[in-house]
């Protein structure tokens, strides 16, 4: 087969259509560098020299889309995912949510991050698609709030919580407007409460769901959007009829399989790589092996290979070479 584009490779596996080797994608975060839009589009496209993935996912810190509302956060230089400590959360009390006020993409850490891909969209051309880190409006109330007092306040004040969401809906959408103009593929969308630990599906139907699909309705018709299930027990069948391309989530640690993923979605599938036990502290032929396994599942169609998640900053640089590597034999 003729050596593909990347947008072709990328195009054909989302189709389902035949490719000359399954595509392949690593991201991760630049703590340090993060804190400014120049180096962290400095770092992204030096990670992308390196490797030479299908796409780029750019990773700002979490706190990029709530910083403008009062959120706080620092790099203590001890998570090994390169993700900040928060330091401060703006929501104190229920009616702190009916305060918070839309924000101008333009303005603030917004358009910091709106800076930043506007540089690496002029240092990788046309050539190598890149997307943009949004996290869905449930994700952004934790982070102004914090993890225990988001589940606290939507089951004692499930309005007041509503009213906020409401309020982060409105700013995200206005964010992917601009974000289209700075040039991205899509976008990936992170969903970190759609698992069973943490909520019912009665009560992601009616704090998530509805706001997801708001915010990827303004996503509509960007060719790559990435949907992001974070963590164990996920609702993948919730969520599995959104309006997105591609679903990512910890396949090698928690149900579906890549195999039954792609049985229950229509679009490509992305993981198949155990970012701790393999990435990290395997070596480059468990790399390998899990690769070709991964391929095996899908049969190297409806697939890009990847992590379940973010790759940990102290990933090994031959594992991620031998991710890289484990696709160049051509699928037929």
């Amino acid at each position: 087969m003729t050596k593909m584009t990347k947008i072709e490779r990328l195009q054909a596996a989302i189709n389902g259509e035949p490719v000359d080797r399954p595509p392949v994608a690593l991201w991760r975060h630049f703590p340090g560098d993060d804190y400014r839009p120049g180096d962290l589009a400095a770092a992204t496209v030096a990670f992308q020299r390196r490797y030479d993935f299908d796409f780029v996912k750019v990773t700002p810190a979490s706190s990029f889309c709530v910083q403008d509302w009062g959120a706080r956060d620092r790099w203590m230089g001890d998570k090994l995912e390169g993700t900040r400590e928060y330091v401060h959360y703006p929501v104190l009390h229920p009616d702190d949510w009916r305060k918070l006020r839309p924000l101008d993409p333009a303005q603030g850490a917004l358009g910091a991050q709106l800076q930043c891909l506007r540089l690496i969209a002029d240092e990788l051309g046309d050539d190598t698609p890149f997307i943009q880190t949004i996290f869905n409006p449930l994700s952004q109330a934790k982070n102004l709030v914090g993890k225990e007092q988001l589940l606290v306040h939507l089951r004692r004040h499930p309005d007041a919580v509503c009213a906020g969401l409401e309020t982060i809906t409105a700013s995200t959408i206005r964010f992917i407007a601009a974000v289209r103009e700075a040039g991205v593929a899509g976008v990936f969308y992170a969903v970190q409460h759609a698992q069973y630990d943490l909520l019912g599906e009665e009560e992601y139907a009616l704090f998530g769901r509805p706001y997801d699909l708001r915010v990827l309705e303004a996503a509509r018709g960007l060719w790559l959007n990435v949907l992001h299930l974070h963590g164990t027990d996920v609702m993948f069948d919730l969520l599995a009829d959104y309006p997105v391309q591609v679903i990512n989530w910890h396949d090698r640690e928690t149900f579906p399989s890549l195999a039954e993923g792609q049985r229950r979605f229509g679009g490509a599938v992305c993981g198949g790589l155990q970012r701790w036990d393999v990435v990290v502290r395997g070596n480059p032929e468990q790399v390998r092996e899990q690769a070709a396994d991964a391929i095996a599942q899908t049969g190297g169609r409806r697939f890009i290979l990847g992590t379940g998640c973010v790759t940990p900053i102290v990933a090994p640089t031959s594992n991620i070479r031998a991710a890289r590597k484990a696709v160049v034999t051509e699928i037929q």
